[in-house]
């Protein structure tokens, strides 16, 4: 691997951007690819790109056939993320299921007495309120948000960044009758129809949950759903 390739490809995972190392497994030239540029020796025509984009979008590493072309695609793809507000009965379920499907959860909840690491050992805790928490945690298109306080001055603002960010997945625990309010208070904040057509809400597939798991199960299972059929 050349030093350009190999100090790009670290830059890359340090900064937790999704890249994938491309070997032409016939002559050897290899290249990175990063939100559709190219870097390195091979150019990448239209097929191979699309054929590596799409290993990328999968997180799936393996071979793959460009016309006469055999690639193997590596994919260094950072963790996905599942930000979770608000440290409640749900969240104690969804986060260790979410963490067994390979997602880093971080639970934000200014309750101290609540969000603890004797109800949550495994996960990352901020206390912060939940605007500050968000704008530090900067949610990407590999990260889920997903509010369950019921509390509209912690669901709010929460749901006002991520909103606005790429993330891929947004959904809000509560009612239909719950939802119809909460879109009249975010819209008189100023967010578009478009930005609120984002949420998911009432959150979850429809599965007739009850109990905590339930729920939990609902939500992860509408956060696969969403997640593969955009990478379709």
């Amino acid at each position: 691997m050349k030093a350009e390739i190999l100090d790009k490809l670290q830059d890359a995972r340090r900064a937790r951007r999704p890249v994938a190392l491309v070997t032409d497994l016939g002559s050897g030239a290899q290249a990175l690819l990063e939100s559709g540029r190219v870097i390195g020796d091979d150019a990448l025509a239209a097929d191979a790109l699309a054929a590596a984009m799409k290993m990328l979008d999968r997180d799936e590493t393996g071979t793959v056939e460009a016309g006469s072309r055999r690639l193997f695609v590596h994919v260094h793809n950072p963790p996905s993320r599942l930000i979770i507000v608000g440290a409640v009965h749900i969240a104690q379920a969804l986060a260790p299921m979410a963490s067994l499907m390979g997602y880093a959860v971080t639970i934000v909840d200014p309750r101290r007495a609540f969000a603890t690491d004797a109800r949550f050992p495994t996960v990352t805790l901020s206390d912060d309120w939940p605007d500050e928490a968000m704008q530090r945690l900067d949610p990407d298109r590999r990260t889920a948000v997903v509010t369950l306080t019921h509390d509209p001055k912690l669901d709010d603002p929460a749901l006002t960044v991520a909103l606005r960010s790429p993330a891929f997945y947004v959904g809000s625990l509560g009612s239909k009758r719950t939802h119809a309010k909460r879109l009249e208070r975010l819209r008189a904040a100023g967010l578009t129809d478009a930005e609120l057509a984002r949420i998911h809400g009432p959150v979850g597939l429809n599965i007739n949950a009850i109990s905590p798991a339930e729920i939990a199960v609902s939500i992860l299972g509408q956060i696969t759903e969403v997640r593969r059929r955009d990478a379709k």
